[in-house]
């Protein structure tokens, strides 16, 4: 065995031992091979592993897609890796060229999953197995596995921790805006709900209050968890309803969003004096940098390097014939059929653990972090 691959082994059990319960890191974006990947590194020869992600435009996507490629190859794969950059079309038009390409797998991390069925489907016809990654792929019985995080979890901690640091009673009130991410997305709908377990006695009791009474997901959701329309959405919200009272709490599910917030907030004149607990999620470089000024008050980590490794376990167990490490047989149904998954844990960092969990880790530099 080469030395390498017993390097990318040993070097994900450091992970699992680590990230799945708590930390790790792009500083080194290769990452880990996972599992038992490692086990014939020449058994990939020959067959092409296709990847299509969303987006460059978030750090967590490009972090994904290099991680997974890195450890594919290591295992001796053929890697098409491709981005689609937020066009739901040009997603599906990538996907036709992969299969057509002649893909042994596909992974698919998807920008809308209802415009990817009857592509899916061609797959499946072609005998090619198909992973979801991080983005569950709804109404289609052409998924094979997904690996995600544990999404609920996600929202269930960014709520927990507003419970747990806001300071609000009945009291002494607290005002809260949510915003939400994309309605075309699973994961999106789950941190609501978790987020929502967490925050509805508040706000029940008074104790947490929503002046524009936007709480439903249907009005607090944001299209493709996008930046501007946060922003926008969030300079309409304190012009009409927090003229004369500060905005105390941004939840926030996404890390883009909450800096389309903190632009809100600095337009209509918003200081240390009077700046709200923003949450986020990813812990992006620039997150985690506003973390420690005090800008963003939290975020959601998640080591994307030990996601790429379990789902580089899942791509060689389908084509090597075997079965993947799976958690989960009970949480995502995609309409069509309950879709077998690997969950790994994410982690509510902060001022106070940052260092601990995302320097400690490995996931950024002192000097990343410095810049």
């Amino acid at each position: 065995m080469k030395k390498k691959v017993l390097a990318a082994i040993m070097a994900t059990a450091m992970l699992a031992l680590t990230a799945c319960g708590g930390a790790a890191a792009p500083a080194a974006d290769a990452g880990a091979s996972g599992g038992d990947s490692g086990a014939a590194a020449a058994s990939g020869s020959g067959k092409k592993v296709a990847v299509a992600m969303p987006t460059q435009s978030s750090e967590r996507w490009m972090h994904d897609g290099a991680n997974m490629k890195a450890q594919l190859e290591e295992l001796g794969y053929t890697v098409d890796l491709q981005y689609a950059e937020d066009d739901v079309q040009a997603q599906v038009s990538q996907i036709e060229n992969m299969i057509a390409a002649g893909a042994n797998c596909l992974v698919i991390a998807a920008i809308d999953s209802d415009a990817l069925v009857n592509v899916e489907q061609q797959a499946k016809d072609a005998g090619i197995p198909v992973i979801a990654y991080d983005r569950l792929l709804m109404n289609t019985d052409a998924v094979s596995y997904y690996a995600t995080f544990d999404n609920k979890g996600v929202g269930t901690k960014i709520g927990q921790y507003i419970v747990e640091h806001c300071g609000a009673t009945k009291d002494d009130p607290k005002t809260i805006e949510l915003f939400m991410g994309s309605p075309d997305d699973n994961n999106a709908h789950m941190l609501y709900a978790g987020l929502m377990e967490q925050i509805q006695p508040l706000l029940d009791d008074g104790s947490l209050v929503c002046k524009s009474g936007q709480i439903s997901f249907e009005d607090n959701n944001t299209l493709r968890w996008d930046q501007q329309t946060a922003m926008k959405r969030c300079e309409d919200i304190l012009t009409r309803y927090y003229a004369d009272e500060d905005l105390d709490i941004c939840a926030c599910a996404y890390d883009g969003l909450s800096y389309g917030c903190m632009s809100a907030l600095e337009g209509a004149g918003y200081t240390d004096a009077n700046w709200p607990m923003i949450t986020g999620q990813d812990a992006e470089l620039m997150a985690t940098k506003h973390i420690i000024s005090g800008k963003q008050t939290m975020s959601i980590y998640k080591d994307t390097r030990l996601l790429a490794s379990k789902c580089v376990t899942m791509v060689q167990a389908v084509l090597e014939g075997a079965k993947p490490e799976i958690n989960d047989t009970e949480q995502y149904n995609n309409g069509k059929i309950v879709v077998p998954s690997y969950l790994c844990e994410p982690v509510a960092v902060d001022k106070d653990n940052y260092k601990e969990v995302i320097v400690g880790g490995g996931y950024y530099t002192e000097e990343q972090l410095a810049e």
